[in-house]
């Protein structure tokens, strides 16, 4: 077996750092933009006096950042070239996510915010495998350049994981003699809702609680009368942009359904293995930073006239994280890797089980890493003018959202004691 990455993947990441270095670090540079970097980053990004939303110079920033990755063809990287994509394989994906992960916090990757200079783009695929020809010409391309965003109403105030048991209905409506469906019902954590053109509304057509049938998609304007936001969540980590939504009496035309009247969760769960592969990269390269800073502040100070790095008690612990960290890097690049050798629709049998490995176990491994790297750093590890903190708060999140830490270990445990099929170990 070769474990060396492919020459051209290896090429492509100095591409990366090139661009960085002479396009992006400069613009994080000029105009105090470090503020959004620095010990002042919290309040910088954060609008307090409007609802903790994100300062609207704050995400001017990213747009540009965005903008120049996309002129310098990173932005859309893993989509399909006839969107402007290089056709990003899994395994390059994990690995440029984790690269860029483990240069620290920069306006290359920002990860609060699930800015990239190479971008996911989950609901453009959506639509390409969903999505009529209408809603492709009508979305798709105003979607690459920002004219439209699109966001995700799927969890529910009474309903987390289980997305089966959703109250929101959708009933069909004629009105002025237009076939339509009529939405009413809430939804939780619609992230970028202050900013979208479009809520992608997943509501019960049919069938009963807790049928995974009977779920149909909706791609819902967002100022649709009717649609409302309730209220933004504070959360641990700030700005906050993710909203509780009601949607009341909302009518929308047939023509807005996207994929079948019953199969809305194959469409939710249609991007989420290469989401959950690529967020577990993200995780890993951020917990290989605190780990690598840790050792290098714990070479340089020298408490009581010795190196701190002569501890035990400093080496033990950080020695026990690298080793994790190599482990789960052989773990994630095989997965992505096996990700690329099987048809899609075989994901979800094959791989599904390695791939919640990797997601629960490197969200929660950064944490861990996060944490240790303030204990080594003292005071100055837990104040913000060194990035753990944050690093800690922004990757918490990840043990509950993108599908929970006990969720995922649910999943490996239905294929380690063979109720999802044959045993596989």
């Amino acid at each position: 077996m070769d474990f060396d990455l492919p020459a051209d993947l290896v090429a492509y990441l100095a591409e990366l750092d090139r661009f960085i270095a002479e396009q992006i670090e400069p613009l994080q540079r000029q105009d105090d933009n470090q503020r959004f970097f620095d010990h002042r980053r919290e309040w910088a990004r954060t609008d307090f006096e409007r609802d903790g939303l994100p300062r609207p110079e704050w995400e001017a920033l990213l747009r540009e950042a965005r903008r120049r990755a996309d002129a310098a063809g990173h932005l859309r990287f893993a989509l399909p070239a006839p969107y402007g994509g290089r056709d990003g394989s899994h395994l390059w994906m994990a690995v440029i996510r984790e690269h860029l992960a483990a240069k620290g916090l920069g306006l290359h990757n920002d990860l609060q915010t699930e800015h990239s200079i190479v971008a996911n783009h989950p609901v453009v695929l959506m639509l390409r495998d969903f999505g009529t020809q209408a809603q492709q010409q009508a979305l798709i391309a105003a979607m690459l350049d920002e004219r439209a965003r699109v966001c995700f109403g799927l969890t529910e105030p009474n309903h987390g994981s289980d997305a089966t048991h959703m109250e929101t209905t959708a009933v069909r409506e004629t009105v002025n003699g237009v076939p339509g469906w009529r939405i009413n019902g809430e939804k939780m954590w619609t992230t970028g809702m202050h900013h979208a053109t479009h809520c992608l509304v997943f509501a019960r057509t049919g069938g009963a609680a807790g049928d995974p049938r009977g779920i149909g998609c909706f791609i819902v304007p967002a100022r649709q009368p009717g649609v409302k936001v309730e209220e933004y969540l504070w959360t641990f980590n700030m700005p906050t942009d993710h909203p509780r939504v009601s949607f009341t009496q909302v009518w929308v035309s047939a023509d807005t359904l996207l994929g079948p009247e019953d199969g809305g969760l194959a469409v939710a769960q249609h991007f989420v293995h290469e989401n959950r592969i690529r967020q577990a990269a993200s995780s890993l390269g951020a917990a290989d930073y605190c780990v690598r800073e840790s050792v290098a502040y714990a070479r340089a100070r020298k408490p009581f006239g010795e190196d701190l790095a002569k501890n035990q008690g400093i080496q033990f612990p950080l020695v026990e994280l690298a080793t994790q960290v190599e482990m789960l890097r052989l773990l994630i690049r095989k997965t992505a890797w096996q990700m690329d050798q099987c048809p899609k629709p075989e994901v979800e049998k094959r791989l599904s089980d390695k791939v919640s490995m990797c997601n629960y176990w490197a969200n929660r491994l950064v944490c861990e890493a996060a944490d240790r790297a303030m204990q080594v750093h003292g005071g100055i590890g837990y104040s913000r003018h060194k990035p753990f903190e944050h690093i800690y708060r922004h990757h918490r999140r990840y043990r509950i959202t993108e599908g929970s830490e006990e969720i995922q270990m649910r999943k490996v445990a239905g294929h380690l004691f063979g109720y999802l099929g044959a045993n596989k170990f």
